[in-house]
C-alpha cells in the first residue's frame, strides 16, 4: 500500500515537469539581443613625471637631530617666557575660555572668589585669585563682580610666550538678569 502511494505521488510529481521552454528562450534571446558587445576598453594611462629629491644634503627627517642643534633651540627658548611645565594643572585648564561661564561672585572684599560653570558638562568651580584656567594658562588676577580678569601665556610661534590679558564676564541667565 505504501509503494502504491509512493509510485502515485512520484508520477504526479513528474507529470507537473514539462518540456515546453519557449518562454525561457524568448527571454534569452531578448537579453542577448539587448547587450551591448564587448567590454569598452581601458582607459590610458598618464606618463609618470619623475621629480628629483633635492634635499639630499640635508639632514634626513627619519633621522634623530644632533644634541648641538637642541642645545642651540633650547638656549634661544631660555631666555623668553615660558610657562611652568612642573606646574599641576587644575581641573579648568582643561576648557576654553569660550566654555567657560562665570555665575556669579562670593567672599569677603579682600579675598573674593567666583563661581565658573563648565559649559560642556555643567560642572561648578570656586576660583580666585593666583588659580588658572582655560587652555593658554591663564592665571586670575582680578575678581570682579561682573568678570574674572586673567593674564594668559599664548605662544608667540618662535618657541616663546608672549603675555596677553583676557577676561571671562557674567553670563546672562535666560530672563535677561545677571547671575
Amino acid at each position: 500500500m505504501k509503494r502504491l502511494l509512493m509510485i502515485t505521488l512520484s508520477a504526479a510529481l513528474l507529470g507537473g515537469c514539462f518540456d515546453d521552454l519557449t518562454d525561457i528562450k524568448a527571454y534569452m534571446k531578448k537579453v542577448e539581443v539587448e547587450t551591448p558587445p564587448g567590454i569598452s576598453p581601458i582607459p590610458e594611462v598618464k606618463e609618470f613625471a619623475h621629480v628629483k629629491y633635492a634635499g639630499v644634503t640635508m639632514r634626513s627627517p627619519f633621522a634623530k637631530p644632533k644634541a648641538e642643534a637642541i642645545q642651540d633651540k633650547l638656549a634661544l627658548m631660555q631666555d623668553c617666557l615660558q610657562p611652568d611645565r612642573q606646574r599641576q594643572k587644575e581641573p579648568l585648564e582643561k576648557y576654553a575660555l569660550t566654555n567657560l561661564k562665570m555665575k556669579g561672585t562670593m567672599g569677603y572684599e579682600k579675598d573674593p572668589w567666583a563661581l565658573v560653570e563648565a559649559a560642556s558638562d555643567g560642572s561648578l568651580h570656586r576660583v580666585s585669585i593666583g588659580n588658572f584656567m582655560g587652555l593658554f594658562h591663564g592665571r586670575i588676577t582680578a575678581v570682579l563682580d561682573d568678570q574674572v580678569q586673567l593674564l594668559e601665556l599664548v605662544p608667540d610661534g618662535t618657541g616663546c610666550w608672549k603675555e596677553r590679558e583676557t577676561m571671562v564676564n557674567m553670563s546672562e541667565s535666560e530672563n535677561g538678569q545677571g547671575g
